[in-house]
Protein backbone atom coordinates (compact mmCIF):
# COMPACT_ATOMS: atom_id res chain seq x y z
CA UNK A 1 0.00 0.00 0.00
CA UNK A 2 2.09 2.81 -1.36
CA UNK A 3 4.76 2.84 -3.95
CA UNK A 4 8.23 1.70 -3.97
CA UNK A 5 10.43 4.32 -5.35
CA UNK A 6 13.91 2.76 -4.99
CA UNK A 7 16.31 4.94 -7.09
CA UNK A 8 19.06 3.00 -8.82
CA UNK A 9 21.19 4.89 -11.38
CA UNK A 10 18.33 5.94 -12.17
CA UNK A 11 15.41 7.60 -13.79
CA UNK A 12 15.35 10.46 -11.28
CA UNK A 13 18.98 11.43 -10.64
CA UNK A 14 21.19 13.85 -12.56
CA UNK A 15 23.93 11.35 -13.42
CA UNK A 16 24.86 9.56 -16.64
CA UNK A 17 26.86 6.47 -17.52
CA UNK A 18 29.72 7.07 -19.94
CA UNK A 19 29.53 5.58 -23.43
CA UNK A 20 29.82 1.75 -23.36
CA UNK A 21 29.85 1.60 -19.54
CA UNK A 22 27.43 -0.79 -17.81
CA UNK A 23 26.49 -0.38 -14.15
CA UNK A 24 24.62 -3.39 -12.78
CA UNK A 25 23.84 -4.93 -9.41
CA UNK A 26 21.25 -5.99 -6.86
CA UNK A 27 19.40 -3.88 -4.30
CA UNK A 28 17.63 -5.20 -1.18
CA UNK A 29 14.81 -3.09 0.25
CA UNK A 30 12.68 -3.58 3.37
CA UNK A 31 9.62 -1.40 4.00
CA UNK A 32 7.27 -1.66 6.99
CA UNK A 33 4.37 0.22 8.56
CA UNK A 34 1.90 -0.18 11.41
CA UNK A 35 0.05 3.12 11.15
CA UNK A 36 -1.65 4.05 7.90
CA UNK A 37 -4.02 6.65 6.52
CA UNK A 38 -7.60 5.55 5.85
CA UNK A 39 -8.38 8.48 3.62
CA UNK A 40 -6.92 11.27 5.75
CA UNK A 41 -7.52 9.48 9.07
CA UNK A 42 -4.35 8.12 10.70
CA UNK A 43 -5.02 4.77 12.38
CA UNK A 44 -3.81 1.26 13.21
CA UNK A 45 -5.52 -2.07 12.51
CA UNK A 46 -5.07 -5.01 14.86
CA UNK A 47 -6.29 -7.39 12.14
CA UNK A 48 -3.10 -6.88 10.14
CA UNK A 49 -0.57 -5.56 12.70
CA UNK A 50 2.64 -4.51 10.98
CA UNK A 51 2.80 -4.93 7.21
CA UNK A 52 6.25 -5.47 5.74
CA UNK A 53 7.41 -5.63 2.14
CA UNK A 54 10.80 -6.99 1.14
CA UNK A 55 12.29 -6.96 -2.33
CA UNK A 56 15.47 -7.93 -4.12
CA UNK A 57 15.81 -5.99 -7.33
CA UNK A 58 18.18 -6.28 -10.26
CA UNK A 59 19.10 -3.08 -12.06
CA UNK A 60 21.27 -2.17 -15.02
CA UNK A 61 22.20 1.12 -16.67
CA UNK A 62 24.16 1.28 -19.95
CA UNK A 63 25.65 4.23 -21.80
CA UNK A 64 24.72 4.02 -25.48
CA UNK A 65 26.43 7.39 -25.79
CA UNK A 66 27.61 9.90 -23.20
CA UNK A 67 24.22 11.61 -23.59
CA UNK A 68 21.85 8.62 -23.95
CA UNK A 69 21.50 5.90 -21.30
CA UNK A 70 19.16 2.93 -21.15
CA UNK A 71 18.05 1.59 -17.75
CA UNK A 72 16.22 -1.57 -16.66
CA UNK A 73 14.92 -2.78 -13.29
CA UNK A 74 13.20 -5.97 -12.11
CA UNK A 75 12.28 -6.77 -8.46
CA UNK A 76 11.17 -9.94 -6.70
CA UNK A 77 8.80 -9.00 -3.85
CA UNK A 78 7.61 -10.62 -0.60
CA UNK A 79 4.80 -9.23 1.62
CA UNK A 80 3.77 -10.19 5.16
CA UNK A 81 1.26 -9.09 7.84
CA UNK A 82 2.28 -9.76 11.46
CA UNK A 83 -1.30 -10.41 12.66
CA UNK A 84 -4.57 -11.72 11.30
CA UNK A 85 -5.40 -14.26 8.61
CA UNK A 86 -4.06 -12.60 5.44
CA UNK A 87 -1.62 -14.87 3.64
CA UNK A 88 1.86 -13.79 2.63
CA UNK A 89 2.39 -13.14 -1.07
CA UNK A 90 5.50 -13.19 -3.22
CA UNK A 91 6.59 -13.14 -6.82
CA UNK A 92 8.31 -11.39 -9.68
CA UNK A 93 6.78 -7.93 -9.97
CA UNK A 94 7.16 -5.49 -12.91
CA UNK A 95 9.93 -5.07 -15.47
CA UNK A 96 10.75 -1.40 -16.08
CA UNK A 97 12.82 -0.28 -19.07
CA UNK A 98 13.58 3.27 -20.12
CA UNK A 99 15.95 5.79 -21.61
CA UNK A 100 17.48 9.00 -20.30
CA UNK A 101 18.66 11.81 -22.61
CA UNK A 102 20.96 14.59 -21.41
CA UNK A 103 19.73 17.18 -23.94
CA UNK A 104 21.25 20.35 -22.44
CA UNK A 105 24.56 20.99 -20.70
CA UNK A 106 26.08 24.37 -19.90
CA UNK A 107 29.00 25.58 -17.79
CA UNK A 108 28.14 28.55 -15.57
CA UNK A 109 31.43 29.80 -14.18
CA UNK A 110 32.85 26.91 -12.16
CA UNK A 111 29.40 25.27 -11.94
CA UNK A 112 27.45 23.20 -14.46
CA UNK A 113 23.78 22.90 -15.37
CA UNK A 114 22.38 19.71 -16.94
CA UNK A 115 18.83 18.92 -18.00
CA UNK A 116 17.39 15.52 -18.90
CA UNK A 117 14.27 13.95 -20.32
CA UNK A 118 13.36 10.39 -19.38
CA UNK A 119 10.86 7.94 -20.80
CA UNK A 120 10.07 4.53 -19.29
CA UNK A 121 7.64 1.64 -19.65
CA UNK A 122 6.70 -0.91 -17.00
CA UNK A 123 4.75 -4.16 -17.30
CA UNK A 124 3.99 -7.05 -14.90
CA UNK A 125 6.06 -10.18 -15.53
CA UNK A 126 3.94 -12.53 -13.43
CA UNK A 127 0.23 -13.16 -13.08
CA UNK A 128 -0.16 -11.65 -9.63
CA UNK A 129 -3.39 -10.02 -8.48
CA UNK A 130 -3.74 -6.38 -7.37
CA UNK A 131 -6.90 -7.26 -5.43
CA UNK A 132 -5.43 -8.27 -2.04
CA UNK A 133 -3.97 -5.00 -0.80
CA UNK A 134 -2.12 -4.31 1.39
CA UNK A 135 -0.39 -7.66 0.65
CA UNK A 136 -0.54 -7.59 -3.15
CA UNK A 137 2.99 -7.37 -4.54
CA UNK A 138 2.02 -4.60 -6.98
CA UNK A 139 -0.79 -2.90 -8.87
CA UNK A 140 -0.59 -5.12 -12.02
CA UNK A 141 -0.96 -2.06 -14.25
CA UNK A 142 1.10 -1.31 -17.33
CA UNK A 143 2.73 2.11 -16.92
CA UNK A 144 4.18 4.69 -19.29
CA UNK A 145 6.13 7.54 -17.67
CA UNK A 146 7.67 10.79 -18.82
CA UNK A 147 10.06 12.82 -16.66
CA UNK A 148 12.03 16.08 -16.74
CA UNK A 149 15.11 16.54 -14.53
CA UNK A 150 17.37 19.50 -13.76
CA UNK A 151 20.77 18.96 -12.12
CA UNK A 152 22.95 21.84 -10.93
CA UNK A 153 26.52 20.91 -9.94
CA UNK A 154 28.90 23.15 -7.99
CA UNK A 155 32.69 22.92 -8.30
CA UNK A 156 33.23 21.69 -4.73
CA UNK A 157 31.17 18.52 -5.22
CA UNK A 158 27.84 19.84 -3.95
CA UNK A 159 24.78 19.59 -6.20
CA UNK A 160 21.01 19.99 -6.32
CA UNK A 161 18.59 17.95 -8.41
CA UNK A 162 14.90 18.48 -9.09
CA UNK A 163 12.53 16.48 -11.26
CA UNK A 164 8.89 16.06 -12.14
CA UNK A 165 7.23 13.01 -13.68
CA UNK A 166 3.85 11.92 -15.00
CA UNK A 167 2.75 8.28 -15.21
CA UNK A 168 -0.10 6.92 -17.33
CA UNK A 169 -1.53 3.66 -15.94
CA UNK A 170 -3.57 1.04 -17.79
CA UNK A 171 -6.75 -0.47 -16.39
CA UNK A 172 -6.40 -3.68 -14.36
CA UNK A 173 -8.54 -6.82 -14.27
CA UNK A 174 -9.84 -8.48 -11.09
CA UNK A 175 -10.77 -12.13 -10.49
CA UNK A 176 -14.36 -11.17 -9.67
CA UNK A 177 -17.30 -9.77 -11.69
CA UNK A 178 -18.06 -6.68 -9.54
CA UNK A 179 -16.50 -4.35 -6.99
CA UNK A 180 -17.37 -1.37 -4.79
CA UNK A 181 -15.20 1.74 -4.50
CA UNK A 182 -15.51 5.53 -4.39
CA UNK A 183 -19.13 5.28 -3.17
CA UNK A 184 -20.48 3.12 -5.97
CA UNK A 185 -20.69 -0.45 -7.17
CA UNK A 186 -19.37 -1.40 -10.60
CA UNK A 187 -20.58 -4.56 -12.37
CA UNK A 188 -17.33 -5.31 -14.16
CA UNK A 189 -13.99 -7.01 -13.56
CA UNK A 190 -12.10 -4.05 -15.09
CA UNK A 191 -10.84 -1.22 -12.87
CA UNK A 192 -9.91 2.24 -14.12
CA UNK A 193 -6.54 3.29 -12.68
CA UNK A 194 -5.91 7.03 -12.15
CA UNK A 195 -2.65 8.48 -13.39
CA UNK A 196 0.12 9.67 -11.06
CA UNK A 197 2.10 12.91 -10.79
CA UNK A 198 5.29 12.97 -8.74
CA UNK A 199 8.08 15.40 -8.07
CA UNK A 200 11.21 15.40 -5.96
CA UNK A 201 14.11 17.58 -4.89
CA UNK A 202 17.40 16.58 -3.33
CA UNK A 203 20.67 18.17 -2.23
CA UNK A 204 23.84 16.11 -2.20
CA UNK A 205 27.58 15.74 -2.40
CA UNK A 206 29.51 13.78 -5.04
CA UNK A 207 33.30 13.65 -4.98
CA UNK A 208 36.20 11.19 -4.59
CA UNK A 209 34.01 8.10 -4.93
CA UNK A 210 31.42 9.24 -2.37
CA UNK A 211 27.86 10.27 -3.14
CA UNK A 212 25.41 11.27 -0.40
CA UNK A 213 22.14 13.16 -0.61
CA UNK A 214 18.99 13.99 1.31
CA UNK A 215 15.77 14.34 -0.63
CA UNK A 216 12.03 14.99 -0.56
CA UNK A 217 9.49 13.19 -2.76
CA UNK A 218 5.81 13.96 -3.32
CA UNK A 219 3.43 11.55 -5.08
CA UNK A 220 -0.12 12.56 -6.03
CA UNK A 221 -2.63 10.13 -7.55
CA UNK A 222 -4.90 12.08 -9.91
CA UNK A 223 -8.25 10.60 -8.93
CA UNK A 224 -9.59 7.55 -7.13
CA UNK A 225 -11.56 7.06 -3.91
CA UNK A 226 -10.57 6.66 -0.28
CA UNK A 227 -10.43 3.42 1.71
CA UNK A 228 -13.85 2.79 3.22
CA UNK A 229 -14.07 2.62 7.01
CA UNK A 230 -12.85 -0.78 8.28
CA UNK A 231 -12.26 -1.98 4.71
CA UNK A 232 -9.23 -3.10 2.73
CA UNK A 233 -7.42 -0.77 0.32
CA UNK A 234 -8.40 -0.98 -3.34
CA UNK A 235 -6.12 -0.77 -6.38
CA UNK A 236 -7.61 2.47 -7.72
CA UNK A 237 -7.57 4.35 -4.39
CA UNK A 238 -6.09 7.83 -4.30
CA UNK A 239 -2.63 7.06 -2.88
CA UNK A 240 -0.74 10.24 -2.02
CA UNK A 241 2.44 10.53 0.01
CA UNK A 242 5.25 12.83 1.08
CA UNK A 243 8.58 11.16 1.90
CA UNK A 244 12.07 12.13 3.02
CA UNK A 245 15.09 10.04 1.98
CA UNK A 246 18.78 9.73 2.82
CA UNK A 247 21.06 7.84 0.42
CA UNK A 248 24.80 7.08 0.40
CA UNK A 249 26.79 5.44 -2.39
CA UNK A 250 30.51 4.71 -2.02
CA UNK A 251 33.09 3.17 -4.35
CA UNK A 252 35.22 0.78 -2.31
CA UNK A 253 38.94 1.72 -2.34
CA UNK A 254 41.28 -0.86 -3.95
CA UNK A 255 38.34 -2.78 -5.47
CA UNK A 256 37.96 -1.22 -8.89
CA UNK A 257 34.42 -0.40 -10.05
CA UNK A 258 32.57 -1.88 -7.03
CA UNK A 259 30.23 0.39 -5.06
CA UNK A 260 28.06 -0.11 -1.99
CA UNK A 261 24.72 1.62 -1.80
CA UNK A 262 22.62 2.26 1.32
CA UNK A 263 19.62 4.39 2.14
CA UNK A 264 16.56 4.96 4.29
CA UNK A 265 13.33 6.89 4.04
CA UNK A 266 10.22 7.80 6.00
CA UNK A 267 6.69 8.67 4.83
CA UNK A 268 5.80 11.91 6.59
CA UNK A 269 2.23 12.39 5.38
CA UNK A 270 -0.10 10.43 3.17
CA UNK A 271 -3.56 9.39 2.05
CA UNK A 272 -4.56 5.72 1.74
CA UNK A 273 -0.94 4.59 2.24
CA UNK A 274 1.11 3.23 5.12
CA UNK A 275 3.24 5.53 7.26
CA UNK A 276 6.23 3.47 6.29
CA UNK A 277 9.93 3.40 7.02
CA UNK A 278 12.22 1.73 4.51
CA UNK A 279 15.85 0.66 4.48
CA UNK A 280 17.83 -0.43 1.47
CA UNK A 281 21.31 -1.66 0.62
CA UNK A 282 23.05 -3.12 -2.37
CA UNK A 283 26.15 -3.67 -4.46
CA UNK A 284 26.79 -2.16 -7.88
CA UNK A 285 29.55 -3.04 -10.34
CA UNK A 286 30.61 -1.02 -13.38
CA UNK A 287 31.96 -2.65 -16.54
CA UNK A 288 33.87 -0.56 -19.10
CA UNK A 289 33.27 -2.14 -22.51
CA UNK A 290 34.66 0.83 -24.38
CA UNK A 291 38.17 0.62 -22.93
CA UNK A 292 40.85 -1.37 -24.73
CA UNK A 293 44.03 -2.79 -23.30
CA UNK A 294 47.25 -0.92 -23.97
Amino acid sequence: MGMSLSNAQTFTDGLMMNKKDLCTGFIYTQDSWKKYWEGTLSRENGNIGTVSTKSVGWMGAYGITDKINVIAMLPYVWTHASQGTLHDMEGIQDLTVGAKYNFFKKAIGSSELNTFVVGSYSTPLSDYTPDFLPLSIGMASKKLSGRFTTHYKLSGGWYATGNIGYTWRSNVTLDRPAYFTDGQQTLSDEVWMPNVLDYSFNVGYLKNGLQAFIGYTQQNTLGGGDIRRQDMPFASNRMNLSRVDLTVKYFIPKINNLAVWAGAGYTVTGRNVGQSTYYMGGLLYTLHFGKTAN
